[in-house]
């Protein structure tokens, strides 16, 4: 792990810097996730066995509705995943305006000296356990559950434990890329449960922005680790961080775009429920269709 420095950088000048932001401080929130990091271990495997088994129980019993509650979950979800955007993006620009893209990709201070920044970067990284929910309702539906929705939850959660715990400077296009595709999604699921019809080419939009969100992500991982190698040793990215980073999103890179080209573009009408639900949960009750 790279060692931390003191980093002196101004930060926006936002309209209004809530108590809740006021008190962040992240050496605190680091030591506790680093302490407590295998309780992520935990929930990710209580996660799986209540999918799995919950999908056992479920197999001969009658599907559950639950639309007004799943429209309700997704409404939240899209709020949260607003507001924190409108709360990390200033941030972002602000740091490419004054500083430039060197600074965005190596410099973390998002989470070493802007609270309001780093306060929604903290949110982010504990709203990945709340979001296992989102596979509770596709069981209790009776929906198809496909390996890209399981897995991407399973281990984006422990990707961004990792990543802040680690210090990574690039967590600060992660975050405002993850909170911006997010807010879309989510609104669009809750739009869907409240049974509103949206064109098709929403659901492609949404996927195509994910992808290009794994393309970015894999992108200023490596400009990072290039910087770092051509002796910008203040870079915090090490050698181990480039590993796991380029990988968790070279993998979500293969995997989304293998789905968008089997739900899209092969010819073959795949389950209309498995090409909206990429990542998130499940609003349609269509079966399966061959041409």
């Amino acid at each position: 792990m790279n060692k931390v420095h003191d980093i002196q950088v101004t930060v926006p000048n936002y309209s209004h810097v809530f108590n809740v932001e006021k008190t962040y401080f992240y050496p605190d929130n680091q030591a506790w996730l680093t302490n407590n990091f295998p309780y992520c271990f935990y929930c990710c495997g209580i996660y799986v066995i209540l999918i799995f088994g919950g999908k056992c129980y479920m197999s001969n019993r009658p599907k559950f509705n639950l639309r007004g509650p799943l429209a309700l979950w997704s409404g939240l979800l899209a709020t949260f995943s607003i507001i924190g955007f409108s709360r990390t993006v200033p941030e972002l620009f602000h740091v490419l305006e004054q500083y430039g893209f060197y600074h965005s990709v190596c410099t973390p201070s998002n989470i070493l000296q802007d609270r309001v920044s780093g306060f929604w970067t903290w949110m982010f990284v504990l709203s990945k356990i709340p979001e296992f929910i989102d596979t509770i309702f596709i069981v209790l539906r009776k929906q198809p559950l496909i390996f890209l929705h399981w897995y991407h939850h399973l281990s984006v959660s422990l990707f961004v434990w990792y990543m802040y715990a680690e210090t990574v400077a690039t967590s600060r296009w992660y975050t405002v890329m993850n909170y911006f595709v997010h807010s879309m999604m989510y609104s669009y699921y809750s739009l869907k449960a409240m049974q509103y019809k949206l064109p098709k080419s929403v659901a492609v939009t949404i996927t195509m922005l994910q992808i290009v969100q794994m393309i970015m992500g894999c992108t200023v991982t490596t400009v990072a680790y290039y910087y770092r190698k051509s002796g910008h040793f203040e870079c915090y990215i090490s050698q181990k961080n480039f590993i796991v980073c380029f990988l968790v999103y070279f993998n979500y890179l293969v995997l989304f775009a293998r789905f968008f080209y089997k739900s899209y573009l092969s010819g073959k009408r795949a389950n209309k429920d498995e090409k909206i639900r990429f990542v998130g949960t499940a609003n349609t009750n269509a079966k399966k269709k061959v041409n």
